[in-house]
């Protein structure tokens, strides 16, 4: 299927999937989605099962624009009217008053809920065609790396999804951003692909702190997990430049059997690390299984990074050394994934 032009057979069967309690994996500009329909407990239900995901996380509601957003409230404000005008369709959930008929389950049990319009052809085609908004969490079990491709769904759900739509690749490769505009001030829970420049310029008065949160605790976001876009390969997150090298012959020099690290791998992005690690490779120095050159512009970088960690972990790595990217703005929302990957 072609992320520009929705097959509506495609579209029709996916729907019926979904009308039938069952579940759909579809694209979005972020990343795959797992989909069921929203306003049904039982299919709801299933997606925490298939993800193995705990039921006080909250799900997202995606819908296919304010009208729709605006049923599932209780209070749609101003401010809601603003953001959505700004930024749907688009990388953005607000997290608003929830309305009584949207299952306790979409939200955690707390009286909020966070709803967004997708910027994919595909995404919104589905939507309308079932006519009603879809919980979609990403698809992938939980904790576990986000997937921007269709491969990546199947390889971590496998037939735990009724149907998986394959558009290609997602554009921005990273999730959504979330904002709550229920309490104030108006505070990002989660960075995501919207930069908080950008969403201040529309709500100056929002503001941001990251959050982590262990175990059950309640959380009216997704993605608070201290573990979490995590691979299976351990990750360790070092300072830029020399300390990349540095850490890798570490590992190199104290493995053993009781603490292996034979298989090495490293994301960097600065040229400095690439050119240190590409000699010492190059003069048998060091040895590494992968080595991932990624942007050093942070949309590209945040498009290729789950991508990486993927094929980190299809590569079997004992250990993956991830270079930490620039503290400027604009990398906001990739700091915070590489940081809950790097939690152990």
């Amino acid at each position: 299927m072609s992320a520009t032009s929705p097959e509506p057979a495609v579209i029709a069967e996916a729907a019926l999937v979904l009308a039938r309690g069952g579940l759909v994996a579809f694209p979005t500009e972020t990343v795959y989605g797992l989909g069921a329909r929203g306003l049904h407990e039982a299919d709801v239900r299933r997606i925490f099962a298939a993800k193995e995901r705990p039921t006080g996380h909250p799900l997202i509601l995606h819908v296919d624009g304010e009208a729709m957003a605006r049923t599932l409230t209780t209070s749609w404000s101003e401010r809601a009217s603003r953001l959505a005008l700004a930024f749907w369709p688009g990388p953005l959930t607000l997290v608003v008053a929830r309305a009584p008929h949207v299952p306790d389950v979409v939200s955690g049990g707390l009286n909020s809920v966070g709803v967004r319009a997708p910027q994919h052809p595909v995404a919104l085609a589905l939507i309308r065609a079932v006519g009603e908004p879809l919980a979609a969490p990403s698809a992938n079990a939980h904790t576990h790396i986000s997937p921007t491709t269709a491969a990546h769904v199947v390889r971590s759900l496998g037939d735990r999804v009724d149907l998986v739509l394959d558009a290609g690749p997602c554009a921005h490769g990273i999730e959504s951003t979330v904002v709550d505009i229920v309490n104030e001030p108006p505070r990002v829970l989660r960075a995501g692909a919207a930069g908080l420049d950008a969403l201040r310029a529309v709500v100056p008065g929002i503001v941001y702190e990251a959050i982590s949160l262990a175990g059950d605790a309640a959380r009216a976001s997704p993605g608070l997990a201290a573990k979490h876009y995590a691979p299976r390969t351990r990750v360790l997150l070092v300072d830029a430049g020399a300390a990349v090298l540095s850490e890798l012959r570490g590992l190199a020099s104290t493995s053993s059997s009781a603490s292996p690290a034979h298989r090495l791998g490293a994301i960097v992005w600065s040229e400095a690390a690439t050119s240190e690690l590409e000699a010492a490779v190059s003069g048998g120095g060091l040895s590494l299984t992968t080595l991932t050159v990624l942007p050093a512009e942070a949309p590209a970088y945040a498009q290729a990074i789950f991508a990486a960690l993927h094929d980190a972990d299809a590569a079997g790595l004992d250990a993956l050394v991830i270079e930490r990217v620039p503290g400027a703005p604009g990398w906001w929302a990739v700091a915070d994934r590489l940081r809950r990957a790097a939690e152990t």
